[in-house]
């Protein structure tokens, strides 16, 4: 019979939940941003996220965004921290120097409370929530009351993910979220990064700014992101920090990373409400890069271009916003 399990231990000496189904184990470290810090197949060895090693441990801590599944709440950069919604304009702290932003948000470096972890006959599971209201740090910077609730599902078909945002306040609230989801190339033990190649159902590149930000024009894709867009190419052939729009293919908005050599695809499904992609890949530096799901347009509240088009999403009061994502093994 297939091991189920769902547990609490710790992880480089943090609290985790660990999950086990069958051949996979995956570790969530609640205290640090609700990290959905390792997925792994055990029976083969393969680690699919970017997990920080022990002497690591304290800089993960400090700026917990390229390991694991980190969430950006609201996602990407700022311009000057400057956040405008509905007539107001909220002040982020500027927390990038070499731009002058504010970047990834609140939510990746916030405790999350563990709310049930379990198993069952055929999965193990665990979800987390943050609750905003005046009491948490997190109002000072978004004057709203809400609850991001995310669950992880471990079974025999790889990891689903679940993500839900209610408007628990009286005022309309952006529904701004991303990913820095941070995936290992090569991720098979031994494996070596050029015979890796990833593909990702983006469609235009938005040009940007010498500080990260989108001008609102489109750039030619190259050959090799045309390639991207079809059978896939070499992770790091040149140095990214990209930012795309998101067209699903066959009805699913994904990113596939395949061993050549050992014939394994790892497909990172992320449903069909993400309407962007960031794609980092660290300076062309084989190891990890970042496929990053994506609502809304880097500094979408400043953009004059449809709300609709580029994820500028809300939630009138009592409104609940919810999308599931999912890795598996091909």
């Amino acid at each position: 019979m297939t091991e189920r399990k769902a547990y609490e231990g710790t992880y480089q000496g943090e609290k985790a939940i660990w999950l086990k189904s069958g051949r996979y184990e995956a570790i969530m470290l609640p205290e640090i941003g609700g990290n959905l810090i390792a997925f792994r197949d055990v029976e083969s060895g393969y680690r699919f996220l970017r997990e920080p090693e022990e002497q690591e441990m304290d800089a993960f801590k400090s700026n917990p965004g390229i390991h694991g599944i980190p969430v950006l709440f609201p996602p990407n950069r700022y311009e000057d921290g400057l956040f405008p919604w509905r007539g107001e304009v909220y002040q982020f702290p500027v927390n990038e120097a070499s731009t002058q932003n504010h970047l990834h948000g609140f939510l990746h470096t916030t405790p999350w409370e563990v709310e049930d972890f379990g198993q069952t006959p055929h999965e193990s599971y665990v979800t987390v929530k943050v609750t905003v209201n005046s009491q948490h740090k997190v109002y000072q910077y978004l004057p709203f009351t809400f609850t991001v609730r995310l669950k992880y599902t471990l079974s025999d078909n790889g990891l689903a993910q679940q993500l839900f945002v209610r408007n628990d306040g009286e005022n309309e609230m952006p529904c701004l979220i991303a990913f820095h989801t941070t995936v290992n190339a090569p991720f098979v033990p031994g494996g070596d990064a050029k015979d890796y190649r990833v593909k990702l159902t983006l469609g235009e590149r938005w040009e940007l700014s010498d500080r990260m930000l989108p001008t609102g024009v489109f750039q030619p894709l190259t050959a090799e992101e045309y390639q991207m867009q079809g059978e896939g190419v070499y992770p790091f052939f040149e140095s990214m920090d990209n930012h795309y729009t998101a067209v699903p293919q066959n009805g699913r908005n994904r990113m596939e990373l395949t061993d050549t050599k050992a014939g394994v695809t790892l497909v990172y499904d992320v449903g069909t409400s993400y309407k962007q992609w960031m794609i980092w890949n660290n300076g062309a530096k084989e190891g990890f890069f970042c496929p990053e799901p994506q609502l809304n347009l880097v500094n979408a509240p400043k953009s004059a271009l449809p709300a609709e088009e580029i994820g500028l999403f809300s939630l009138q009061p009592g409104e609940i916003w919810e999308e599931r994502s999912r890795f598996y093994v091909k």
